[in-house]
């Protein structure tokens, strides 16, 4: 199918939809005839609907908490999910085990049997697709709010129609966010035509009455991302949803750490995303946020994991997100307990709580970040239509093939890895090298000029050493990489 921004018709998808049922067992469930599975999604409360649910939560200011967790055992899961829940959790994840996102289904089944015969999870995450609708639907049930299948998938066809039978009513992830920071040899060109056909169903069940929400993964590769990089993506993600019929999207952003840069940047995607669909024609499209708690290394204490968690959720009720994504105080060992993940949780519900009804005000530094991170979403976008003669999705391609865009630390092959980021003397996260991205002198000058500063204060030139000083100073209680003085 030849490659471009445009609504596949049924016909098309039902094509498609036939060689991705019949590529594992499970895709031969009754449960995935269509017509049943619409049935079975209108039943489903509205207390369970993951974009009724985001839809109420906007209009009431609230910032709702959702972890992470997964595991292999499918009892073991729902126990993990209900402790979640009595936690406190508003939206409820499933995370998804690695062979599942690189649809390695009889690795994933063998890991299962392990976890089975060994008493504990030999998985980091729950393989949906092997359990297949009936498993999936049993999880839903066994739970009061809505699920979402959160993975890392460039290819989560086969994933996406088993979880939305089975009534998880939200999917994570996009053709750029789950493919290039998480995949080294899937082309762009490929990982679009896969998350179309992921948009395709969640369009087709809108067609007949059935709310879906999607979301693209904000934070990218974690590590010191612009916030107009992430951004940018994050808008392309959403329009190229909206065109196969998507109506509730979320779009992310991953904690940098500087508040007024964090919040200008969650304001700037809300805004931006909403003018973007509307100047596209796709005016009844609903948006919400996401924030991500810190997103790269933790302190190993677990108090002053528990002190990063706090300010992560401070930003993110200040900012009036949606929602955020909890961390835990064990993230720098590796998998969290239950235990840890509830108490992530309900530091994070108490921060956002008490923080409901206060505002951070406007003011100059504020308006100037947001301005300046709405001009360099504004150009790098203007590069992709113009590379694309207006299809969006060819242009994406192309983006990423010149550099126009490039993501910091991303493993694919697909990605330049040619632009590089260091903090300014604030901490904001600024460009040190630009490689071929997409943006204009007057913007380039303006982050010079920003780490400039930061090396002057330093007594130090401007060097990749500012990059990997700010890469591990979070894990060492600092937010800004300094130099010892001698060093």
């Amino acid at each position: 199918m030849e490659l471009r921004n445009k609504k596949w018709t049924e016909e098309e998808f039902l094509n498609v939809r036939k060689e991705v049922l019949a590529s594992w067992p499970t895709g031969s469930s009754e449960l995935l005839n269509l017509d049943v599975a619409v049935e079975n999604l209108k039943k489903l409360p509205d207390s369970k609907n993951f974009a009724l649910k985001l839809i109420e939560a906007k209009k009431s200011g609230k910032t709702l908490v959702q972890p992470r967790a997964g595991v292999a055992d499918l009892d073991k899961h729902i126990e993990l999910l209900q402790f979640l829940e009595a936690a406190g959790a508003d939206f409820l994840p499933s995370t998804i085990d690695s062979y599942t996102r690189q649809n390695r289904y009889q690795e994933a089944e063998n890991g299962i049997e392990e976890s089975k015969k060994l008493g504990r999870s030999m998985l980091n995450g729950f393989p949906a697709v092997n359990y297949g609708v009936e498993k999936c639907r049993k999880v839903l049930d066994s739970v009061n709010v809505p699920l979402q299948a959160r993975h890392g998938t460039p290819d989560s066809r086969l994933l996406a129609e088993i979880i939305h039978a089975a009534g998880w009513t939200s999917n994570e992830g996009g053709a750029i966010s789950y493919n290039l920071p998480y995949a080294k040899n899937i082309s762009i060109a490929d990982s679009i035509r896969y998350w179309q056909y992921c948009d395709r169903l969640v369009g087709y069940y809108e067609d007949h009455g059935v709310h879906i929400n999607r979301e693209p993964f904000g934070p990218l590769t974690g590590t010191l991302v612009p916030p107009s990089i992430g951004n940018a993506i994050g808008i392309i993600e959403a329009l190229l949803a909206a065109e196969q019929g998507v109506k509730n999207i979320t779009v992310g952003y991953g904690m940098g750490g500087n508040i007024i840069q964090d919040i200008a940047a969650i304001k700037a995607l809300r805004e931006q995303t909403e003018e973007y669909l509307q100047k596209f024609g796709y005016k009844d499209v609903v948006v919400t946020t996401v924030f991500h708690q810190w997103m790269g290394g933790f302190p190993a204490d677990e108090s002053q994991a528990m002190g990063l968690i706090s300010m992560s959720s401070v930003v993110a009720a200040l900012s009036k997100a949606t929602k955020m994504i909890n961390k835990t105080p064990l993230e720098s060992i590796g998998i969290p307990t239950k235990e840890a993940n509830a108490a992530g949780i309900k530091a994070s519900k108490l921060v956002a709580n008490m923080l409901q009804d206060q505002k951070y005000e406007e003011n100059p530094k504020l308006d100037a970040e947001t301005a300046q991170i709405k001009k360099e979403v504004n150009c790098l976008l203007d590069s992709v239509y113009r590379l694309g003669d207006g299809d969006l999705a060819i242009g994406t391609v192309k983006a990423f093939e010149q550099g126009v865009l490039d993501i910091p630390f991303a493993p694919s092959k697909f990605n330049a890895g040619k632009m590089l980021p260091a903090r300014d003397n604030e901490g904001c996260i600024r460009i040190l090298d630009f490689g071929n991205l997409g943006l204009t002198d007057d913007i380039k000058e303006f982050h010079k000029q920003k780490i400039e500063e930061r090396a002057k204060e330093e007594g130090r030139p401007m060097s990749f050493k500012m990059t990997i000083d700010d890469i591990y100073a979070v894990s060492m209680g600092k937010l800004i990489g300094r130099p010892y003085k001698g060093e």
